[in-house]
């Protein structure tokens, strides 16, 4: 009997480790010290679709836009009133060409940021660990942060996240890091 429990768990244990690692968040801060003092062998990525870039803001911190997700203007959910984000097909691609650009592998460390952290930053991470990268972390609560829930400004994204933790950002991109479809 005590075989057979031991089996189970070591069997569970083999499991456990094969499954997929979840990326970890880092916050503005600490990405920025990163990006300040490892910047070479640091790979950051605003992964954003560049039009949301237009209307909200960037940072020069980056490397590159790299988009996770892409809007597709052609398709139109009426329920909930937004066009349909697709995976870029590209992304994992676009990755690896930046990396290489910074003769880093895909052993190096890659940070994502989107405007919340939640919606594309977190799952664009685990996407790149599920596909072989092995050090991706993300930008808690993103670029424009969270909404408040409460008081005069309720709904408006003025808490945390990159913009309101004092980062550098401006509201224009910078044309040589902003993605373009090729």
């Amino acid at each position: 009997m005590r075989f057979l429990l031991l089996s189970m768990l070591l069997g569970f244990g083999l499991v456990a480790s094969v499954q997929a690692e979840e990326a970890l968040a880092v916050t503005p801060q600490e990405t920025l010290e990163l990006v300040q003092e490892e910047g070479d062998q640091v790979l950051f990525i605003d992964v954003r679709d560049p039009v949301e870039i237009m209307f909200i803001g960037f940072t020069d911190a980056v490397d590159l836009n790299i988009p996770f997700r892409v809007v597709d203007r052609s398709r139109f959910n009426e329920e909930k009133a937004v066009f349909a984000m697709d995976i870029n097909e590209n992304f994992v691609a676009q990755v690896d060409v930046a990396l290489a650009e910074k003769g880093l592998g895909r052993d190096a460390l890659i940070i994502t940021m989107c405007r919340s952290g939640s919606a594309r930053g977190k799952p664009s991470a685990d996407y790149l660990l599920e596909r072989g990268f092995t050090n991706v972390k993300y930008v808690d609560h993103g670029f424009q942060g969270d909404s408040l829930k409460e008081g005069p400004h309720k709904g408006m994204r003025l808490q945390n996240g990159w913009q309101n933790s004092g980062m550098p950002w401006s509201t224009k991109a910078n044309s040589e890091k902003i993605y373009r479809p090729q």
